[in-house]
């Protein structure tokens, strides 16, 4: 997935400005910024929700305006910062929503199918250690355990491209841990992930590259240790911070 010179356009200011990003398979990319950086416009734009008023989208090689909606559906995967469930569904069901693109595949045998859905559904559950609250309302879910029903629910749909806008944000210590660990088995699988991280010692520990945006513009685009070095993050993040520990487990000092 590429983007190129993307600009998105809301409320006739530029919130995304001639952005340029590439988001690959086999990695964790984590998105960082300050608050109102543009983070969850460029996400969308790259998921195709919003459309860029200048610049390019790229796919697998195709222009992503040319995507259908299933055929998009089922290539990019997609978890919005604030996420809610339409109806109060049991936790199996909400994750089996995922499974709606590949439900009208033209030649897809019906009973194959099938199977191929439940599969993915019940894999999708154990991913995220959702097996005891599976028959469970959503509307009797912790916002953890909903964050992490909402992210089995895109897993459910097995896309390339998985996108997901502070997926971290309402998740214990041991749950972003495991969380954690599940992208980096997506990324070894072959999957491209996009991450937006407010915790930078998350992304320098754990993401593969990380994309820092400023004011709508891209301000590094380089492995951890080069994008959010002391320097960069004094310029965007307004904060004079020290890096200490060792690679892997560094923690940030302000």
């Amino acid at each position: 997935m590429r983007g190129s010179n993307m600009t998105v356009v809301r409320g006739g200011s530029p919130v995304v400005a001639g952005a340029s990003c590439v988001i690959r398979p086999g990695e964790v990319t984590a998105i960082c910024g300050p608050n109102g950086a543009g983070k969850s416009t460029l996400l969308m734009a790259l998921a195709g929700l919003v459309s860029p008023a200048g610049g390019e989208i790229d796919v697998n090689g195709r222009p992503l305006a040319e995507f259908q909606p299933r055929e998009r559906a089922r290539v990019i995967g997609f978890l919005p910062q604030q996420s809610e469930a339409a109806w109060d569904v049991d936790v199996r069901t909400l994750v089996g929503l995922g499974r709606l693109p590949w439900r009208a595949v033209p030649g897809r045998p019906v009973r194959a199918g099938k199977e191929a859905d439940l599969a993915a559904i019940e894999k999708a559950i154990a991913d995220m250690q959702l097996e005891p609250l599976a028959d469970r309302p959503v509307s009797r879910l912790s916002g953890g355990e909903k964050a992490r029903a909402m992210m089995a629910r895109v897993l459910a749909g097995e896309p390339q491209y998985i996108l997901a806008d502070e997926p971290f944000a309402s998740l214990d210590i041991g749950h972003a841990a495991d969380l954690v660990r599940l992208m980096k088995e997506q990324a070894a699988r072959g999957r491209a992930l996009a991450v937006v991280m407010h915790d930078l010692a998350l992304a320098m520990n754990h993401a593969d590259r990380v994309i820092v945006l400023d004011k709508g513009r891209v301000a590094a685009d380089a492995a951890p240790r080069e994008a959010l070095n002391e320097e960069l993050i004094a310029r965007v993040w307004n904060a004079s911070v020290r890096w200490i520990g060792d690679r892997g487990s560094q923690a940030l000092l302000v």
